[in-house]
């Protein structure tokens, strides 16, 4: 799958932090490493230090004495055909647990990576390169010793075949070099970069022997050799996908492993329609179920087997930062190239409405791109932001130097007269008008475009959006295709209008390259579906990625959230600060919280509850 994902929790994008920190509270960030003397370590933190101490067992919230085996069945929209999540060709099912990674993250750590692959990370000083050993003991599924060569090959191979994005992700390596045949080193262009070592920790390791050969861009149709916990087991493409542990899987008693990946089978049933795949849910043919619709969540569950407490239901705070969730407008097209056109599209939407009609009130109105964190624009510039944006300051609206643009609020009714008086004055700024009944330019045209969706249930979000859209003469209208189409014309930019999710961490950094700037704009397959293409903020990007400090870091991440806010991108949607989920009781983990709000690979099947619910369940 790819990074930016088909939409997933689209209707309740992640749960934020419990709230915004001031700056001047905040950590600091990890002090660059002293001139001279490299820093040799068994993980890395963007932010202060590792919580862990360097002979840590397990995970606090994995259980290193979990029982192993079992099956979990879980669903997915759509469909697969390939075993390749890294290219662009194809559509790939659930594999990630297929190949080892150079480091491992926690769950409950703000940007914290654990060796893995690895069992040493080296920074040089002045941070213009990493360094990465490998544990001897690696090894490949056919017992094949996993070394430098290995991470090498694979990170030229992606930088070169891979998703277009890892261009833009890894644009900061100059070089990579095999030193010994376990010591890797990725050379930087510039010093400084606080956020490329970790970034290259997240390297998947792949077999160069086994790619030898083979098409890297062509979609991948024989299961692969992996190295992770899992290797593919029975598949039909399209139907069906089952990863099976691997019993004698060299890293299963690393810190970083014990604990997790306990079920023996992880089978994913594929669903074109999300109503059958809760229906087969209700039906005990599904065990485990995280919901993304509010509706579902308030309505659905109340089937016989939930009263019963067969199946148990229950909402996990997450304290993650909630990102952004909007309807993006695609500025590639013509009629979206216009900023007051754009901003227009907001006072149409009526969230008050839509939370209180379809939401039953559980959602919060997403006002920033980097919503329940310390990155959100606050208030007036402080004079840390002013210094970047004052040089630009006839570059950039006026507003991007007051308080932070704010959604409009209406009271509900669905009666949004004020909104579109708004509206229809910033469409006649823009060259639009309402003649018969119709929004036209100037030539007579009258403004139609499509919102692309890929799965029906979201239709009942964007029809009444296309309906407030029509009282204005705007001819819109939605477009549900399959996951897969889906894919492929987001990634080639073909659409109008869609529905995207900008998932943030505790330290922005890379990503955001990928998400806003004008090179990630003309590269397929990239996260910037608004098609962002301004110097501006390219500059804040930069400043993003080079940020030393915590507060150059909040100033600059602040400063950007102002700027596309102020371009009306996209029309802002909602956020929750939970995760929900319901799963037939057979399962045991540990209770306590993470900041994810659910670790599901620290799960296990309990197997006194699954005999007592299987067998309740095949009685029906």
């Amino acid at each position: 799958m790819h990074r930016r994902g088909l939409l997933m929790s689209v209707l309740a994008l992640g749960a934020g932090a419990a709230g915004p920190v001031r700056a001047e509270e905040s950590q600091p960030a990890a002090a660059p490493p002293a001139a001279g003397k490299p820093i040799r370590s068994y993980g890395i933190a963007l932010v202060g230090e590792p919580k862990l101490p360097a002979d840590f067992r397990h995970f606090p919230y994995a259980n290193p004495d979990a029982p192993k085996g079992g099956e979990v069945v879980l669903a997915s929209i759509g469909s697969y055909d390939s075993f390749n999540p890294y290219i662009l060709r194809g559509t790939t099912g659930p594999v990630s647990s297929l190949w080892d990674t150079l480091t491992r993250t926690s769950h409950d750590e703000p940007d914290t990576a654990y060796c893995h692959l690895a069992h040493t990370i080296e920074v040089a000083p002045g941070r213009d390169s990493v360094a990465f050993e490998l544990r001897p003991e690696a090894r490949f599924h056919d017992g094949t010793p996993i070394t430098a060569e290995d991470v090498a090959w694979t990170f030229e191979t992606l930088r070169a075949h891979g998703r277009p994005y890892y261009r833009q992700y890894y644009a900061g390596v100059a070089k990579v070099e095999v030193e010994s045949p376990l010591r890797v080193v990725f050379r930087f262009k510039t010093a400084g970069n606080r956020e490329l070592p970790a970034i290259l920790g997240q390297l998947p390791v792949l077999p160069k022997h086994w790619f030898k050969g083979r098409d890297f861009e062509a979609p991948l149709t024989e299961p692969p050799l992996g190295s992770g916990p899992y290797k593919i087991g029975h598949f039909e493409f399209g139907r069906s996908l089952s990863m099976e542990r691997v019993a004698d899987y060299w890293g299963r008693d690393l810190p970083t492993a014990k604990g997790l990946d306990n079920f023996g089978v992880l089978r994913t049933e594929f669903f074109r329609d999300s109503t059958v795949a809760f229906q087969a849910f209700q039906a005990g043919q599904i065990d485990f179920r995280r919901e993304n619709i509010s509706k579902m969540w308030a309505t659905a569950y109340n089937f016989p087997a939930i009263e019963k407490g067969m199946v148990k239901k229950h909402a996990f705070e997450s304290r993650l930062p909630s990102g952004m969730q909007a309807f993006v407008m695609n500025t590639r097209r013509k009629m979206f190239a216009d900023r007051k056109v754009r901003e227009a599209m907001t006072h149409l939407f009526d969230f008050e409405w839509e939370n209180k009609n379809l939401f039953f009130g559980l959602y919060t109105r997403t006002e920033s791109y980097f919503a329940e964190s310390d990155f959100a624009a606050q208030g007036e510039p402080s004079p840390e932001e002013l210094a970047l944006l004052t040089p630009l300051r006839d570059k950039l609206p006026p507003e991007v130097f007051t308080a932070p643009v704010r959604m409009p609020v209406t009271d509900g009714s669905g009666n949004n007269r004020e909104g579109q008086r708004k509206a229809l004055a910033l469409f006649k700024q823009a060259g639009w008008d309402v003649k018969d009944r119709k929004l036209v330019d100037a030539s007579g045209e009258q403004m139609a475009f499509e919102i692309l969706l890929y799965d029906q249930s979201f239709e009942r979000v964007a029809l009444p959006y296309v309906q407030w859209l029509a009282k204005l003469g705007i001819d819109a209208k939605v477009r549900t295709v399959d996951p897969s189409n889906y894919e492929k014309l987001t990634d080639k930019f073909d659409f109008d209008m869609t529905i995207g999710t900008y998932g943030e961490s505790d330290s922005p950094g890379n990503e955001q390259s990928d998400y806003w700037s004008s090179g990630s704009a003309k590269e397929d397959g990239s996260s910037n579906l608004a098609g962002v293409s301004d110097p501006v903020v390219d500059m804040l990007v930069g400043k993003i990625i080079s940020a030393q400090t915590r507060i150059d870091l909040i100033a600059a991440t602040r400063a950007l959230d102002r700027v596309l806010l102020a371009g009306w991108y996209m029309v802002p949607n909602w956020h929750i600060r939970e995760v929900w989920a319901a799963w037939w009781d057979r399962f045991g983990y540990q209770d306590v919280p993470v900041r994810s709000g659910i670790a599901f690979d620290a799960w296990w099947i309990d197997h006194d509850r699954a005999a007592r619910t299987d067998a309740a369940r095949q009685a029906g």
